[in-house]
């Protein structure tokens, strides 16, 4: 039996990891001074190593982040933007998804909110948790169009089954009656069922008014508040100083 004749059958499994560690194997002598289970541990991890990146990939592009960047590596603790990095190392633990409690940010625009809530996200990917990634009016309309087409509740059934939904941009525009009620049904659907995060402009003591119905706030405010950690960003925007 050949090589070619295995990486044939190892194609055919999809088992691309096996098969590049094989081929790495048969190319490096120092393999040969292992024994057999040795061998062949190393060519099994290297195949489970390989699907772990392909899944992590795959979820990634799911996730549809719009910041590729966005790594927790990459973020920034610098005094005036009042970030607490004990508390961002808190949360990379991902202790939050299974106990679902939501992330809530805040600050001025271009204080990295987005990319802060991202990276958090991309970070629970690697641990094996599902993401998404939403502007708050684009989800809006993606359930508008949803109800149009009778997969209202499909959509919704698949949202709350993401371990992490982001929601970027909350309060950047008024919300009609209906999109305000569209908004809720999704907190509520996640309700004891994921985590979370929103960012926003408009400081936290202002989204009850924002709501304006003040049965829905006072519920939607509930379902948030009392389970979520709170990050308030400050400082200058960082888009202008990477144009510095």
């Amino acid at each position: 039996m050949t090589i070619d004749t295995i990486n044939q059958q190892l194609d055919t499994l999809l088992m691309r990891g096996f098969k590049h560690s094989l081929e790495k194997q048969s190319l490096d002598p120092n393999f040969t001074k292992l024994n057999f289970e040795q061998r062949l541990y190393n060519l099994l991890e290297a195949e489970i190593n390989e699907r772990s990146n392909r899944r992590i990939k795959r979820m990634i592009t799911q996730a549809k982040f719009k910041d590729s960047n966005a790594e927790l590596s990459n973020i920034t603790y610098e005094s005036k933007r009042e970030l607490d990095r004990s508390v961002v190392l808190s949360l990379s633990s991902n202790e939050f998804i299974k106990k679902n409690q939501n992330i809530l940010i805040t600050g001025a625009t271009g204080t990295g909110k987005s990319t802060l809530a991202q990276a958090l996200a991309k970070n629970a990917i690697y641990d094996n948790y599902s993401a998404k990634y939403y502007r708050v009016n684009t989800l809006l309309e993606e359930i508008t169009l949803s109800r149009l087409e009778g997969a209202y509740t499909k959509l919704l059934s698949k949202i709350s089954k993401y371990d992490i939904l982001i929601l970027d941009d909350f309060g950047i525009s008024p919300l009609t009656p209906d999109r305000i009620n569209d908004l809720f049904e999704v907190i509520e659907e996640r309700t004891l069922n994921g985590s979370t995060i929103i960012t926003a402009q408009l400081p936290i003591s202002e989204w009850h008014s924002y709501l304006s119905n003040e049965t829905i706030a006072d519920a939607f405010m509930d379902r948030l508040i009392h389970t979520s950690h709170k990050i308030d960003l400050k400082g200058d925007s960082l888009r202008k100083l990477q144009e510095i």
